[in-house]
């Protein structure tokens, strides 16, 4: 090897290591870094005849696509299992826990209570008129349930729009960076930032919608969902959706009173069970909207129309009259078991009896068809209405239906139902958690050690002053050629 070799392929080692020192540098820096993967520089020996020296092939960026795709799709179970979670968690304050005075459990069995006590004076206008409050306090509770799970059928149909409006910014974003990447490559430039950006941003919709990556030529992806959908191909999809300012019991998506979605212009399905955005956050913002919270309000509309027809009969109340309501009513009317939807939030006490309405306490002794006052101790009326209460009656709707229960057992298996199922996802909400922060543990275990890259920042100090001293030795050589 000549002098002149021997000094190109020092000069080449100075260089390599600078780069090597670049790049390990930025690891340090950026470790706590949101995206970013840890970068190598690729190096190889350059070797022409005699001469030799070290060539910088390019930075390599070091993701493992597998643990990566396997965050994503947990990430995506956690955010959907947390939503459902909170979702069932807010349906069961709103029911309460049983014992409590303040649930409905506890509101119907103060009113139990309240008809026991009146009827054993019922000479005492104080007695009638805490039963007539306590069956007012229990309307309130069933209506405030109903009006709670309404809200949360607005709420999600609202989360719905704002997640669609962020997940069609994100594509185009994906989108552009595709554009940029193949871009930059294609001039010899290092495009690992990019990457780190495009990962951030695919990594933002695989919470809203669970995706699978697939690379494409110039270092391009394309993204689909999980349940078949292409959301970017080139180009991104463009994912629509009308949001409704209310969302009442009576609308559905099948009626097309609320708005499903559209890919591109075409309808895709929302079900949880085959939809094709199906999972991650906004799937469980349809499955709360479209199935969970329809399914509550259809449990407290059956509880509703029970306690309607229980009171409504004249074996009961032997003062009504044909058409006439009973103690409770379908907003003031009579139960109409074709307009059911809904009827928990319409619930209401008999005007009759309210007393904050202006109604009689002494009715609930006497009938709500009395005409006037009639013997203050007769309590038959009361008692009917005690024992329809507690009467083993089959509901007419709901799941509970074709099964004898009284009005007390019915809210309570109500209650349980719900706690059950609060439970079940719970349960499954720590599994999803646990393994979703399992994955995030492999994907840092891949990501910079700054131990390791101090490390290699010895090593590279090494070499760096190796091949300076080389250079000191060519130099030393020529000198003692200058001077013969």
């Amino acid at each position: 090897m000549s002098i002149t070799n021997a000094l190109n392929s020092a000069m080449s080692g100075l260089r390599a290591a600078g780069r090597v020192s670049e790049v390990v540098s930025s690891n340090i820096s950026n470790a706590m870094t949101p995206g970013y993967a840890r970068r190598t520089l690729s190096v190889s020996a350059a070797s022409q005849g005699f001469s030799g020296g070290v060539h910088v092939n390019g930075i390599v960026r070091h993701v493992d696509s597998q643990i990566l795709s396997d965050r994503r799709l947990a990430g995506a179970e956690f955010g959907y299992r947390s939503e459902t979670t909170r979702f069932l968690d807010r349906v069961e304050n709103l029911l309460g826990t049983p014992g409590d005075s303040g649930s409905l459990s506890g509101r119907l069995s103060d009113f139990e209570n309240s008809l026991i006590t009146a009827s054993s004076r019922p000479d005492a206008t104080e007695r009638l008129e805490a039963a007539a409050l306590s069956a007012r306090d229990l309307v309130q509770t069933i209506n405030e349930a109903s009006n709670g799970v309404q809200n949360a059928r607005t709420e999600a149909d609202r989360m719905i729009a704002s997640q669609v409006e962020q997940l069609n910014g994100v594509l185009k974003q994906v989108e552009q960076i595709n554009y940029q990447i193949t871009s930059t490559a294609s001039k010899q430039n290092d495009t690992s930032s990019l990457k780190d950006q495009r990962q951030t941003m695919i990594d933002a919709i695989s919470e809203i919608v669970p995706i699978r990556m697939v690379p494409r030529q110039n270092d391009t992806v394309a993204l689909f969902s999980t349940g078949g959908a292409i959301l970017l191909d080139g180009r991104a999809a463009e994912i629509g959706f009308q949001s409704a300012n209310v969302v009442t019991p009576y609308m559905t998506i099948q009626d097309g009173t609320l708005s499903g979605l559209t890919v591109n212009g075409f309808a895709v399905n929302t079900s949880s069970a085959s939809g094709n955005l199906r999972g991650g956050t906004l799937g469980a913002q349809f499955e709360i909207r479209d199935e969970r919270a329809p399914d509550a309000q259809t449990q407290m509309d059956a509880l509703a129309r029970d306690l309607i027809e229980r009171f409504e009969s004249p074996a009961v109340d032997p003062s009504l009259t044909a058409g006439q309501p009973g103690l409770f009513t379908d907003s003031g009317a009579t139960l109409d078991a074709t307009l059911e939807p809904g009827l928990a939030g319409r619930l209401s006490l008999n005007a009759l009896v309210d007393p904050t309405r202006g109604g009689e306490s002494w009715r609930m002794r006497d009938g709500l068809g009395a005409t006037a006052p009639g013997n203050a101790g007769n309590a038959e009326i009361l008692n009917a209405l005690t024992d329809a209460l507690t009467e083993q009656r089959a509901p007419a709707s709901g799941s509970f239906a074709g099964t004898p229960h009284s009005a007390l057992d019915l809210t309570a298996a109500l209650a349980s139902q719900v706690g059950a199922d609060s439970l079940r996802e719970d349960q499954k909400l720590s599994f999803a958690s646990a393994q979703f922060y399992e994955f995030n543990q492999l994907e840092l275990a891949e990501g910079v050690d700054t131990d390791v890259e101090l490390q290699r920042l010895m090593a590279i100090e090494q070499a760096y002053a190796a091949n300076a001293r080389m250079i000191e030795a060519v130099d030393e050589m020529l000198s003692t050629l200058m001077r013969l």
